[in-house]
């Protein structure tokens, strides 16, 4: 079974349309047939994700540190809840679980799981797929910076074009196992 591990926030930010982007990526993941892959939590957009996996009859697998288990409030109605020591062993597990990678909207911790799991792939660690979903043009800032370190020398083209985005979880489901 193919498995995706989705990296949100867990905060649901300050319109639905985020929360419902959780759901659908949730949704359309457990419409493959897939097994979604997460941090564990039922706050925010993680827990918006999870449920709409399980709506829709998927498994889904969380990875949560001791310390977060009261903080993110965990998820206890999951497949799989993988209680781990911290945050390193939670990153690993998670990439290990995982087939490839989806990067929903939220903040900081969001963004340093895309680009410890996108470094990991320059490294050759993994040659995993991963992507973003820009709905609204939530990451299209990111999307020009990342443009613009390659243009002035600092990423390789090639490395860059390993970072796929859509617009829909949907189209970014479609097209993440056809990245270079």
């Amino acid at each position: 079974m193919t498995s995706i591990c989705v990296y949100l926030g867990s905060r649901n930010g300050n319109d639905e349309q985020w929360g419902a982007l959780a759901e659908a990526t949730g949704r359309a993941i457990a419409k493959r047939g897939w097994r979604l892959v997460y941090g564990g939590g039922r706050a925010g957009l993680m827990g918006r994700c999870a449920d709409g996996a399980l709506a829709a009859g998927g498994e889904v697998v969380g990875v949560i540190p001791e310390q977060l288990v009261a903080r993110e409030m965990a998820h206890f109605g999951l497949t799989e809840l993988h209680r781990v020591s911290n945050m390193h062993e939670r990153k690993a597990m998670m990439a290990d679980l995982a087939d490839g990678f989806v990067t929903l909207p939220g903040g900081i911790g969001t963004l340093e799981e895309l680009f410890e799991t996108w470094t990991w792939r320059y490294l050759q660690l993994h040659n995993k797929p991963l992507g973003l979903v820009d709905q609204n043009a939530f990451f299209t800032p990111l999307l020009s910076f990342l443009d613009n370190a390659v243009a002035a020398g600092f990423l390789d083209a090639s490395t860059r074009q390993a970072l796929v985005a859509a617009e829909t979880p949907e189209a970014l489901l479609d097209n993440l196992f056809d990245t270079p």
